[in-house]
């Protein structure tokens, strides 16, 4: 039985310990949070232990679950990491591209498990896609989300895109060759809307939107290769599969287009989607991973590419707007 301690029982957190309590071969040993409000809740619903420090807790657990706010995660993750405790952390992984740094070179060194929270990965509406061969050459995302004050310590980038720059980047099988982008602050002091443009090594090309100051909420992905177009709807959970000359079955509509070339066949599938936990699937996998010594499925790596990518937009956004200021 893995014992595992929760620092942050905020908002997501408490997600985080819904989860854990339903995923076998676990124990929460506790947590630690300096909120009252957020412990007692916790407490009173969960009836788990409240512990007065860090040290406390991981003193007692074999691995550690991190939902505090992305300023804490270096100084919690040495700490673990120091001790030989296998990390899941939320996204992102680092406040800076310098603690992401070590934090890689440190679960190196211990030998440790460690695991990033970019949970789209796990939505079953992306995993449905899982058999496809993808080699996409254009890719359009959309994320848009309404204000909340939470969160709002970290730019839209680093607070909804990321999300999709972890998909991005786990979809195309290149290196970033260029980056374009344009971003204002409407509510906070950073970035609440960015416009971004990925051009990769291979030629494909990646366009995200991103807002958190939107009347509605998307979060939708639309890959287009050759023959085929995939749009993923993570919100609704729904995929479309749109293809150019496919088997067609009792399960996928199909109907003739006449072009230049002669009459083509076009098929349209909706893969059946799994009801399924998200959170719950990527500490479930980050559990396996440990019982079973083999790699994570998004891995301390893949967290420090994608805070990359972040971080390279944000400096382009910045110098964007030095220029635009100067201009004026």
């Amino acid at each position: 039985m893995l014992k595992i301690g929760i620092f942050g029982v905020g908002h997501l957190g408490k997600f985080h310990v819904a989860s854990w309590k339903e995923i076998e071969e676990v124990t929460i040993v506790g947590f630690y949070d300096p909120n009252d409000a957020n412990a007692e809740e916790v407490i009173n619903k969960y009836n788990l232990r409240r512990f007065n420090s860090p040290q406390e807790l991981l003193q007692q657990v074999d691995m550690v679950d991190i939902v505090a706010p992305t300023n804490h995660h270096f100084h919690l993750c040495e700490m673990a990491i120091k001790q030989g405790k296998h990390v899941f952390v939320e996204k992102p992984l680092a406040n800076s591209m310098q603690e992401a740094k070590a934090i890689v070179e440190m679960v190196k060194e211990a030998n440790v498990k460690m695991q990033v929270g970019h949970v789209e990965r796990f939505n079953p509406a992306y995993l449905a896609i899982k058999s496809i061969p993808l080699n996409p050459m254009f890719i359009e995302v959309h994320r848009l989300a309404q204000f909340n004050p939470r969160g709002t310590e970290v730019s839209v980038i680093l607070d909804l895109m990321i999300h999709d720059i972890d998909i991005i980047l786990s979809l195309v099988n290149s290196d970033v060759k260029n980056i374009y982008a344009s971003g204002v602050a409407v509510m906070t002091d950073t970035p609440d809307i960015a416009n971004v443009r990925i051009e990769f090594n291979n030629g494909c090309v990646a366009n995200l939107t991103s807002s958190r100051i939107s009347m509605k909420k998307m979060r939708k992905i639309r890959l287009f290769q050759k023959d085929t177009y995939i749009g993923i709807d993570f919100l609704e959970k729904k995929t479309e599969i749109i293809k150019l000359k496919d088997d067609t079955d009792a399960d996928v509509f199909s109907f003739e287009i006449d072009t230049p070339n002669g009459s083509k066949t076009i098929t349209v599938a909706n893969p059946e989607i799994k009801n399924s936990n998200a959170i719950k699937a990527e500490l479930s996998a980050f559990k396996n991973a440990i019982i079973n010594n083999t790699p994570t499925q998004v891995s301390e790596i893949d967290g420090y590419l994608a805070l990359e990518v972040a971080h390279q937009i944000l400096e382009k956004i910045s110098n964007s707007n030095v220029q635009v200021a100067k201009s004026n």
